[in-house]
């Protein structure tokens, strides 16, 4: 289950864009000479060897600075780095420095984690990978062989986590496999639920104090989700949260409202559903609501913060009656049992796929603590961390055309945002030190048909069809969101639907892909458009930066999407300032040791004189030339 491939010596290209420069050349421009590119030897930028050191808590809680040890930065999914050697003023001269060829092409939405020069990163199906994070170089992978896998969306995986001397994904076949950080080698698996009944898991883990925390996804299918923790050491379950409760937890009709909390209408019919309600008793074992974010940690009050996706079937609501909990709620856990702190429902009885969004993240503002992410809906939603007490909706950061209007049998509608959001899991960006935060949005409108389809284990279970109408225009955003009042700061239209997480930095910058091929670099306070560089394949994966040995990388990956349509490829790009990135003269190639002859020059051969030869001399069985044998 767990070959580790060795490293090929041409699988990584590391892009070289100008002789080697040494200390003093600056000075030398200024004499009539040229400057000699060999001397001053010892002023050279040394690239440190890879280390696999031991991820402490401690680490992940300092989170981002010359590491990005977690998914998200830190434990708080900021995606915020503290560090300032590229800004506003050269970022300009950012340039590649490698490019990784992973080999499996598409879907590459995962969230790089770097520790001590290491860089560990998916691809689409799983696949590890770990590299110098200087140069790109392969030091292993990791190849999951999934027996059974039932897929609605694609083979995606969102990244990995460390802890210890290990390192954790989830794979599509809803395992949990720990590796050994150094070589790539399995150290323990651990089933998670049977990919017959549509189980998988695609969201990066989150590690921390001694456990590891992984949702699984398959709502499409009637799944009935979880959240589960394990044992970093061992793979021992530790407990299992449902996000769908039984009866005997609590009834998953609810109270059943007829607005969202913030007072918006949702245009259900109570008494219809209350009918249905009264013969539908047993719809909770397939009510959905997987988990495909990593969730946001606490570790001062020992909570983890998890997103919800929707319920199931996903479209006709009358088959699923009542409010769905917990699906399309942010949810409160206590990390260390798995009993449920708090919940809020943002989406009751969700029948347009608007559930779930971007990882949560925490953040501190006026001496109280508040969790908040981005929605499918295209709203940033505020909850006091505390209680799960809703503060705020901010402005749409999409357009909203017919939001909540409901499908009914022989009458379809277009709703926008339509189920790829929003925001349909991206994470985004936020900036302690100003309140905003950063974030990449989709307009693609759908158009909702219900149908009354029965549940089959492992099949595809929507109750109708989602379709993107083919002349509809679709395009994308990138926002800052002020999270004092929720309002706009400033957006920018993109030609094409962001769904690439969001990177800021403490030089002013935020860094996001885009579907179109670029990474772009804007400036954070006014949204101006500073870099662009063009990848060539979609980029929905999420950008990080990290340093080492005196240079700070920028590194996103590039694999397109079937999704939105964006061109497929299979590369990991970093990038570093062309002044300060490392100088390294390749190494000659070796001379051969091996027997040489000379040369020589040709010879005449010896020629000997042939008599006459006598016809009966021929064997019978041998043709005369061109006589086809007879």
């Amino acid at each position: 289950m767990n070959p580790v491939a060795p490293a090929p010596p041409l699988r990584t290209l590391v892009t070289t864009l100008a002789l080697t420069i040494t200390a003093g050349s600056a000075a030398a421009c200024d004499r009539e000479e040229p400057p000699d590119p060999m001397a001053a030897d010892t002023a050279r930028v040394q690239i440190p060897a890879p280390a696999f050191p031991s991820v402490s808590d401690q680490l992940l809680t300092a989170g981002a600075g010359a590491n990005w040890p977690a998914p998200g930065g830190n434990l708080e999914n900021h995606s915020f780095s503290p560090l300032d050697q590229v800004h506003t003023g050269n970022v300009g001269e950012l340039v590649p420095v490698w490019v990784y060829s992973t080999g499996v092409e598409g879907a590459l939405e995962t969230s790089p984690v770097v520790v001590g020069n290491t860089l560990y990163a998916t691809t689409a199906g799983g696949r590890v990978l770990a590299l110098n994070a200087a140069t790109g170089e392969e030091l292993w992978t990791y190849v999951p062989e999934p027996e059974t896998v039932t897929l609605c969306c694609g083979p995606i995986n969102r990244g990995v986590s460390v802890w210890g001397t290990k390192v954790y994904v989830a794979t599509l076949d809803a395992r949990l496999v720990a590796l050994d950080a150094r070589t790539g080698e399995s150290v323990w698996e651990a089933d998670l639920a049977d990919p017959e009944a549509g189980y998988s898991s695609i969201m990066a883990p989150l590690s921390v104090d001694g456990r590891v925390f992984l949702g699984v996804s398959g709502e499409r299918y009637g799944i009935r989700g979880f959240v589960a923790a394990f044992d970093a050491e061992s793979g021992e379950e530790l407990w299992r949260w449902h996000t769908i409760p039984s009866p005997e937890d609590e009834d998953w009709t609810g109270s059943w409202v007829l607005t969202d909390p913030f007072g918006t209408e949702l245009n259900r019919n109570i008494e219809e559903e209350q009918e249905l309600a009264e013969r539908l008793t047993e719809r909770w074992r397939t009510g959905g609501g997987g988990v495909a974010t990593t969730p946001a940690y606490d570790r001062a009050t020992g909570r983890l913060y998890v997103n919800t996706e929707g319920p199931a079937p996903l479209v006709d609501g009358l088959a699923r009656p009542g409010d769905n909990l917990y699906s399309g709620s942010l949810v409160a856990l206590d990390a260390e049992t798995g009993e449920l702190d708090w919940h809020t429902q943002y989406l009751p009885q969700d029948v347009w796929g608007l559930s779930g969004g971007s990882p949560p993240f925490l953040f501190d503002r006026g001496g109280d603590r508040f969790v908040a992410f981005a929605g499918r809906t295209g709203w940033v939603y505020v909850f006091r961390a505390s209680d799960g007490q809703p503060v705020l909706r901010s402005d749409n950061f999409v357009p909203q055309e017919g939001m909540f209007a409901r499908p009914t049998p022989g009458e379809a509608v277009r709703v926008a945002p339509g189920l790829n959001g929003g925001n349909a899991g991206s994470p985004v960006a936020y900036d302690a030190r100003t309140g905003m935060v950063f974030i990449g949005g989709v307009h693609q409108p759908m158009v909702y048909s219900v149908e009354s389809q029965r549940y089959e284990r492992g099949r595809l279970w929507l109750g109708g069809s989602v379709l993107f109408p083919p002349d509809e225009d679709q395009w994308g955003t990138v926002t800052a969101i002020d999270l004092a009042d929720g309002t706009i700061a400033w957006q920018r239209r993109t030609p094409a639907p962001v769904h690439s997480g969001a990177l800021t930095t403490a030089g002013n910058l935020v860094l996001v892909g885009q579907g179109t091929g670029t990474v772009d670099a804007l400036h954070a306070t006014t949204g101006q458009l500073l870099w662009q560089f063009n990848t060539g394949a979609g980029v929905h994966g999420s950008p990080v930066t990290y340093s080492v040995g005196g240079t700070q990388y920028i590194v996103v990956a590039a694999g397109g999407s079937h999704h939105f349509a964006t061109s497929p490829g299979d590369d990991i790009y970093a990038f570093a300032l062309a002044s300060v990135r490392p100088r390294k003269t390749v190494d000659d190639y070796p001379t051969t040791q091996y027997q040489r002859y000379g040369p020589e020059a040709p010879i005449p051969a010896e020629q000997r004189p042939q008599g006459p030869q006598r016809r009966d001399t021929i064997p019978d069985t041998q043709a005369a030339p061109g006589t086809g044998g007879r």
